[in-house]
């Protein structure tokens, strides 16, 4: 079983027990985080695609660890010029582990006007 989620503004794909590194989340090390937006569910080939997210479908993560990511060197250069410039930049990451995919999740319940029309 495996989902489509989007975390932080990024879709990934990810299945239970999966370590992920994400943009970094305003939340403490070891806290419970549960997603909602997931925009495709997979259970064994049974394919379920939201429009634009699955309603009631769920991902559990924890958060394992905050951390910042390799360097990344930026250099620039323009021949015969003497321009040269360099900058680094270390993306703030956060790893988190899937710990489950909720496919029903809690129903919303209708109101009582939605129901009047239904019967």
């Amino acid at each position: 079983m495996y989902a489509i989620v989007e975390i932080a503004g990024q879709q990934f794909k990810v299945s239970k027990d999966q370590k992920v590194y994400v943009h970094r989340l305003a939340v403490e090390e070891g806290a419970t985080l549960s997603f909602d937006k997931v925009l495709l569910l997979d259970d064994n080939g049974n394919v379920t695609l939201g429009a634009p997210a699955v309603e009631g479908a769920s991902v559990e993560a924890k958060v394992l660890r905050h951390l910042k990511g390799d360097k990344v060197i930026v250099f620039k250069k323009k021949r015969r010029k003497g321009y040269q410039k360099k900058n680094g930049h270390r993306q703030a990451l956060t790893q988190i582990v899937v710990e489950g995919i909720n496919a029903g999740g809690a129903k919303k319940k209708a109101s009582k006007k939605a129901e009047a029309t239904q019967e």
